[in-house]
């Protein structure tokens, strides 16, 4: 199975347990799936994690966001499709799943509505992606 995770459902993953994002984190730690990531996606974990929590969560999940990237299948970027999003910041996200042929987990379908159309790419929310695990 060849996913992306956007940053949205990272963040809540690690932060709510419990949720249908919280579920695909766990289901990576067990190692139920390995999803794509890019240097640039890397990055905007980090860097959402360490803005948005406390100084205090941050270092107690930082160890937890290193141990899920090691279990990450990294993928270079080699094409880029700009512009495919109305929001720039997912443009890192679309060139990632489109360069590992991968299908975007997000809470977000908005943003990514012109790529879904204008270049094929599937996007699901973290609820379709339990129910796929689910069916694994």
């Amino acid at each position: 199975m060849h996913v992306i995770l956007d940053t949205n459902v990272v963040f809540e993953g690690l932060t709510k347990e419990g949720s249908a994002s919280g579920l695909i984190v766990d289901a990576w730690l067990n190692g139920l799936f390995r999803p794509f990531v890019s240097n640039a996606l890397v990055y905007e974990y980090e860097d959402v994690l360490s803005r948005m929590l406390s100084e205090v969560r941050w270092q107690r999940l930082q160890p937890v966001l290193e141990k899920l990237l090691v279990q990450a299948e990294f993928t270079t970027i080699y094409f880029t499709w700009r512009p495919s999003s109305p929001d720039p910041g997912d443009e890192h996200v679309i060139d990632c799943a489109m360069n590992a042929g991968a299908t975007i987990v997000t809470s977000n379908i908005r943003d990514f509505q012109t790529a879904r159309h204008s270049l094929g790419l599937r996007v699901i929310t973290p609820v379709e992606f339990v129910k796929q695990l689910a069916n694994l």
